[in-house]
């Protein structure tokens, strides 16, 4: 009897692993489990014929088979079931890592302008998005007839607060609360009514300079920046000083770079010029110091003002400023 139930046992486990439905193992279940004619049962009922010492025997190994076929049934029926959904996992696979994020390229050029200027000696100090027209136009020396405080260029919250247009407020916040020496940087998200194209956005972020001393030159300014070029983009980057116009800086000058596509040469980019716009820069206006309550015969200093975008566009190859903004995981997985 007991070669005839190990012969079941073999039997009942290569059936098993053949069935192909549900419906087959329920038929098996039957066959092999039922209570009546199943034909583990058959044997459960030959027992009151052995003899005293072959019963115990016997029983033990009828149970062990019995729970042997309904593991056997019951791992085939999830093994069915995963097949159906297509999801059978194979162990010998080997496994896939995980892809992992890394930082927005706004972030990442944020970091390192901040860590340039550290190196310089600068603090990097934030304040807040939403301004007073004070903070924001007039300790700036922006009149109130001037075209960037029109509602068509700032987005008026109410009649005197406003979504910063620029970063040089938090300038005049630090100035007002402490005595030169100061030499600091302050990055954040600006807001102004732009109409969104390939080079414009309505939020950007600006990175904004500052540094107040007694007997600060142009000099001190040139060098500053001669030396954020050459670490930006390298020491063989060019660059010049071009006369312009600011409000808050007296004398003004934008700041330009060697073209970094076709080196100074010139290219559709750059149109044909061989030079690139990144920045503005000036002496601090002395209207400014009178603000905060600086003696500007006893102080002097330079500010200066970058789009991180900018820089991030010139630095990379990027020719439009939305693909910052969409979230695409093609363009963000580059960087």
């Amino acid at each position: 009897m007991r070669k005839e139930i190990e012969k079941l046992s073999k039997t009942a486990q290569d059936r098993i692993s053949q069935a192909r439905t549900k419906e087959e193992l329920e038929e098996l279940r039957i066959e092999l489990l039922g209570r009546k004619q199943g034909q583990i049962t058959k044997f459960i009922k030959r027992i009151p014929n052995l003899s005293l010492e072959e019963r115990p025997l016997v029983g033990k190994l009828i149970n062990e088979v019995k729970i042997k076929v309904k593991k056997s049934l019951e791992k085939r029926a999830e093994e069915i079931s995963q097949e159906k959904k297509g999801k059978k996992i194979d162990i010998t696979l080997p496994g896939k890592r995980p892809s992992l994020g890394t930082l927005h390229p706004i972030t990442q050029t944020l970091k390192e302008i901040e860590s340039i200027f550290i190196g310089l000696g600068f603090q990097v100090i934030t304040g807040p998005e939403i301004e007073t027209e004070y903070y924001n136009f007039e300790a700036l020396n922006i009149p109130k007839y001037h075209p960037v405080r029109d509602e068509q260029d700032s987005f008026y919250l109410d009649d005197t607060h406003l979504l910063r247009t620029q970063t040089s407020p938090v300038q005049i916040r630090v100035m007002e609360k402490n005595q030169p020496p100061i030499r600091m940087i302050s990055p954040g998200r600006c807001y102004r009514r732009d109409a969104i194209d390939s080079s414009h956005f309505p939020i950007f972020h600006q990175v904004e300079g500052l540094a107040v001393d007694r007997k600060v030159t142009f000099s001190d300014l040139k060098g500053s920046l001669t030396y954020f070029v050459h670490r930006m983009f390298g020491r063989k980057t060019r660059l010049r000083f071009r006369p312009s116009y600011f409000p808050f800086t007296e004398p003004s000058a934008e700041v330009d770079i060697s073209c970094i596509i076709c080196k100074g040469s010139g290219c559709k980019v750059c149109s044909n010029k061989g030079w690139l716009e990144i920045l503005g820069s000036g002496m601090v206006d002395p209207e400014v110091f009178k603000k905060v309550g600086y003696d500007p015969e006893k102080y002097q200093g330079f500010a200066f003002g970058m789009g991180v975008e900018r820089i991030c566009m010139l630095k990379y190859g990027i020719d439009d400023i939305r693909l910052f903004f969409q979230n695409d995981i093609r363009f963000l997985r580059q960087f």
